[in-house]
């Protein structure tokens, strides 16, 4: 597989077979992304690597929270910005109700969105989640990097033929993610990874995820 076909063929998958994953293939992959780049060589990614039963145990932590809804929530940081609005707003809109198409849950299903989202939580049933955290003191160039060094692993696990799921939705319950695993006080929690295998015909793999023509986002100037 090329560069471009990893590219391609990434996507967000958000219902993965139970087959495990063997550490040899995560551990090549984590080798090989270590040479993903951070400004002055900083590599400011740090993870935990859970499977069997440290993430049946995350998982059911999390669960005893779900019943107290946002309550319960408790993110270090602001996964979207307030202010979100106009194409940025548009395109989260959008492929949310993409999804629920996909799925045939309609916006009076208050039930089945419910359900969905509560999948987040257990991973999309993946057999493998990584937990991603940074020192606090990091800024916003170090988070780029750790996108950056997640971005190269996401198409290190596709040259593999393995897939994953970036998850920002563990961030609300990261005081359960710290009874669980234990992340330093001093560094913040940033996100899942859930990594695994597609099963391919589900529809919530694959509905169209469309992206915006390049001129809503590049300008070309002196050439």
């Amino acid at each position: 597989m090329n560069v471009s076909e990893a590219v391609s063929s990434r996507r967000s998958i958000r219902l993965f077979r139970p087959d495990p994953v063997p550490q040899d293939i995560l551990q090549r992959v984590l080798e090989k992304a270590q040479r993903a780049p951070s400004g002055g060589n900083v590599q400011p990614w740090n993870a935990h690597v859970i499977a069997g039963e440290p993430l049946a145990r995350l998982v059911e932590e999390v669960a005893q929270a779900l019943p107290a809804g946002r309550a319960a929530h408790a993110p270090e940081y602001a996964i979207y910005p307030p202010e979100l609005d106009g194409a940025y707003e548009a395109r989260r809109f959008g492929v949310g109700e993409a999804m629920y198409a996909a799925l045939g849950i309609g916006r009076e299903d208050k039930r089945g969105r419910l359900a969905q989202f509560v999948s987040n939580f257990r991973a999309f049933g993946a057999p493998v989640l990584m937990l991603v955290h940074t020192p606090r003191y990091m800024g916003p160039p170090q988070w780029s990097d750790i996108g950056m060094w997640l971005q190269t692993v996401m198409l290190l696990l596709r040259e593999e033929g393995l897939d994953s799921c970036a998850q920002e939705a563990w961030a609300v319950y990261q005081k359960q993610v710290r009874a669980c695993v234990p992340i330093p006080q001093d560094h913040i929690f940033f996100c899942g990874l859930a990594i695994g295998w597609r099963d391919p015909d589900a529809p919530v793999n694959t509905f169209a995820v469309p992206r915006a023509p390049l001129t809503e986002a590049i300008t070309f100037d002196g050439f």
